[in-house]
């Protein structure tokens, strides 16, 4: 049945002032205001969605996350501290993930990504202690229950506090065992081409972590099947230190040095670049997950994103862990990522659109994506509509622009590949009182040896 999402109050697309026609899993016309869809079949059926008290959005794309970082949210022992020290009191945290854990944490982020108006998300998962060996599978699975559509990176440790890393030694594993397990992963889940539901992509955690080695042969094994490569880059002023002192360049250099500079790399918050090394980003065409509430977390920067997009480089938009920001928000982070850039830049060279763009297009294309992102012909039918019926937005001139001035926090309505997700501010089947329950319990039981 096709599907009209009628009259919307307000839409991220001039030309669909009159709504969007639907059909299966796509996009199949934009209707101009007053006019109706032109393309149906005679006789056929078609539902009616009166959007008239709705913003509609592409679904947001949500493009470096760690879910199971719901578990440490405001976590004494990393209260107060910025990056290294940060990870230092975490890691030992963390190295007590079990499969149940992984399964809560998961869940949560996934939902409440959902409810914020996240259609597509990308997650960063690294740590593989005894025992979760299938944190990936376990995400997968998670995510086909919610019906959200995922790019979940095969992440990887190697260099322990043996070996001079930051994390735990049990926290990190051989090359080889990476290795193995990417290529399983890559084979067993990995959908190619538009449409797709589930994607892997390749993600050493940082320099710091991984062998230079591990770096090469992660590059070669992901474009030997086609995926997308990931990591944290340029992070920290600390992370540009420990790069010249240990590789005798700068972050940028090691990465190109490794053969990571190419249009099928996205990379992590990027806030230290210098003017030379941006230009060469933009000329490679890498992407950039801009962070905004991570970065100020744990006061790490902010991301030159102007600079970036006119270089070439791709920006898009990530909320980055749940116990850095401390949340998986989304439309949250797209206010976020408006305010910071209008520090950065001023009010008259940031507007809200360009914080819708980083959060839909130019996350889309982070993630190798041309069929989301967009409201246009062809595309996935992933929505995200928004009511403005809270005291917050009650006076607002501008329906668009009140999502992130006013502070949207909650989707009425949620569409993935042409499948309501979220009705009425909820997820149809998911028992949320049971999963804060039980999400509290495994947090408070992850937590307690170290408060």
């Amino acid at each position: 049945m096709a599907i009209w999402i009628r009259n919307p109050l307000a839409i991220l697309e001039e030309e669909a002032r009159g709504g969007l026609l639907l059909m299966g899993d796509r996009i199949a016309e934009l209707v101009p205001a007053g006019a109706e869809p032109t393309c149906l079949e005679p006789n056929e059926a078609l539902e009616v969605f009166d959007a008239s008290q709705h913003v509609v959005l592409p679904g947001l794309i949500n493009t470096h996350h760690h879910f199971y970082q719901t578990l440490t949210r405001a976590c004494p022992p990393a209260l107060d501290k910025e990056l290294f020290p940060w990870l230092k009191a975490l890691y030992p945290i963390w190295a007590g993930l079990t499969p149940e854990r992984m399964q809560l944490g998961s869940r949560l982020a996934m939902a409440e990504l959902l409810l914020s108006g996240c259609t597509t998300t990308a997650d960063h998962h690294y740590l593989f202690p005894k025992g979760m060996e299938e944190a990936i599978d376990i995400q997968v699975s998670e995510a086909s229950q919610l019906g959200l559509r995922v790019l979940l990176t095969r992440g990887s440790m190697s260099l322990g506090e043996e070996d001079g890393g930051l994390p735990p030694q049990s926290t990190v594993q051989r090359d080889e065992t990476i290795l193995f397990d990417s290529e399983r992963l890559i084979s067993r889940y990995h959908e190619p081409g538009e449409g797709a539901m589930v994607q892997i992509a390749l993600a050493p955690c940082s320099p710091f972590s991984v062998t230079t080695e591990l770096m090469r042969q992660t590059a070669r094994l992901a474009r030997r099947h086609g995926v997308r490569l990931h990591t944290h880059l340029a992070e920290t002023e600390d992370e540009n230190e420990f790069c010249l002192k240990t590789f005798g360049m700068r972050p940028l250099d090691y990465l190109e040095h490794v053969g990571w500079m190419a249009d099928d790399v996205w990379l992590a918050h990027g806030i230290h670049f210098n003017d030379e090394e941006i230009a060469r980003l933009g000329k490679a065409r890498v992407g950039i997950t801009h962070c905004p509430s991570s970065n100020m977390v744990l006061a790490s920067g902010i991301c030159r994103n102007l600079e970036l997009e006119a270089a070439g480089a791709i920006v898009g938009l990530g909320v980055d862990g749940s116990a850095s920001n401390d949340g998986s928000n989304l439309i949250q982070e797209v206010r976020q990522a408006l305010m910071i850039q209008r520090l950065r830049y001023g009010s008259g060279r940031v507007s809200h659109k360009d914080a819708f763009r980083w959060a839909t297009a130019g996350s889309a294309d982070c993630l190798g994506r041309r069929d989301l992102g967009r409201l246009e012909v062809g595309c996935q039918a992933d929505l995200a509509m928004f009511k403005l019926d809270e005291l917050r937005f009650s006076g607002n001139g501008d329906p668009l622009a009140a999502l992130p001035l006013c502070g949207a926090d909650r989707a009425d309505r949620v569409m993935v590949q042409g499948r309501w997700r979220v009705i009425d501010g909820c997820i149809p089947g998911l028992d949320l009182e049971e999963l804060l329950h039980s999400h509290q319990q495994a947090a408070d039981e992850l937590q307690a040896p170290f408060l």
